[in-house]
């Protein structure tokens, strides 16, 4: 029998994700977190990354986290994201858009805060374009594998 735990993604919009999980791998302040059950209670900030998740059934999903907080209490795990997007709903060409549009803030130098929300955007941008693409590697190892069985 497989251990879990319960997790819950939730953002100010709304509760992206509710369910019992074998693990999850988020980015957290300090760099990548892996969380099990029976994890030590924690309190920590994320950072725009992922949260990539390991269903109870072995299904994986990968959430887009803008930044936020992440509690531990031994198999309760919350995730209180600032936004949050569920990997695949997410559009690699507003995305790359957003990712330009941010890089010529930058080298144009208009003025420090213009710099500074422009270097968040880009931070963003980047965590985004990082999930798109770890979601596309999964999709061709699956259908690869299909390939194989099949």
């Amino acid at each position: 029998m497989i251990s879990g735990f319960q997790l819950d993604v939730v953002s100010a919009e709304l509760q992206i994700f509710s369910g019992i999980v074998q693990s999850i791998q988020v980015s957290g302040s300090e760099g990548e977190m892996g969380i099990r059950s029976n994890h030590t209670p924690i309190l920590t900030s994320i950072k725009p990354g992922m949260v990539q998740i390991l269903k109870k059934n072995g299904a994986k999903e990968i959430i887009y986290l803008s930044g936020g907080i992440l509690e531990v209490h031994r198999n309760i795990v919350m995730i209180l994201a600032d936004s949050a997007i569920r990997g695949n709903n997410l559009d690699e060409k507003r995305v790359a858009s957003a990712k330009k549009e941010a890089m010529e803030i930058i080298k144009q130098h208009n003025c420090d805060s213009d710099v500074i929300e422009a270097s968040i955007k880009l931070t963003k941008a980047l965590a985004q374009l990082r999930v798109i693409d770890l979601i596309k590697k999964e999709n061709i190892y699956i259908k690869n594998l299909t390939n194989i069985v099949h």
